[in-house]
């Protein structure tokens, strides 16, 4: 192994780090916002609204990410209303291409898995909640918010894992996340093993801190479940 190469691109890795813990951060947030929405589409009483929302789930979780991020990177500048467009202002940077598709594929997944947590929501505690004469806000916000949290974290902590590795593809779009830098290391030192085991060891960094993170929520959740023990 050549250490001297590590060294050396040390400090590329790390920039590859931060661009990577970026797209993460930025997809998974604006993916919550959006699975949220239609998730609530999905149990909705409207047929159109629930269509709409099956569509989006199907679309995106029935397609390879990779296949949609090149549609959006290099298929939307097919189009000329694109290029002459205000859109052609986002739709040139990778960078957006890359955080949009990630978003996208995320809020699908996501929306899934809300969608899931509210079909199952105990329906006698939710009788309940309204038979105590609490108002929607409150129901939603004390209970039923809460409770798909709950019934959430476990499928949410494996996306968010899967999304991290999922960046991954954006090296293929030209931005230099973790891959890229050691896909471009590779090329100049001619050095694959000491290009990819960095990359493999951030990432399986990452996933640690990741695992560790909803490990603790969970446990903080479920903590009204634990039966104490006697002393």
């Amino acid at each position: 192994m050549d250490l001297d190469v590590i060294i050396e691109t040390f400090p590329d890795y790390m920039k590859g780090l931060v661009l990577t813990i970026e797209l993460l951060g930025g997809a998974l947030l604006l993916g919550l916002i959006l699975a949220s929405v239609v998730a609530v589409m999905r149990v909705s009483a409207s047929k159109i609204l629930n269509v709409t929302a099956w569509s989006f789930t199907y679309t995106f979780r029935g397609t390879p990410l990779l296949v949609q991020m090149y549609l959006i990177y290099y298929g939307m500048g097919q189009f000329l209303w694109v290029r002459e467009s205000y859109l052609w202002f986002f739709f040139e940077k990778p960078y957006f291409c890359a955080l949009l598709a990630l978003t996208l594929n995320n809020a699908a997944y996501t929306a899934e898995i809300f969608y899931n947590a509210l079909i199952r929501l105990p329906r006698e505690e939710l009788e309940a909640c309204y038979a105590f004469g609490m108002k929607r806000r409150t129901v939603v916000m004390r209970f039923i918010v809460p409770t798909v949290m709950r019934l959430s974290v476990q499928a949410y902590s494996n996306e968010v894992i899967f999304m991290l590795h999922a960046t991954a593809m954006v090296s293929l779009i030209t931005l230099l996340d973790i891959t890229g830098v050691a896909r471009v290391v590779y090329a100049r030192f001619y050095t694959p093993f000491e290009a990819f085991i960095v990359a493999g060891i951030l990432y399986l960094s990452l996933t640690l801190v990741i695992t560790f993170v909803f490990r603790k929520l969970e446990q903080r959740m479920l903590r009204h479940l634990q039966t104490r023990g006697l002393s």
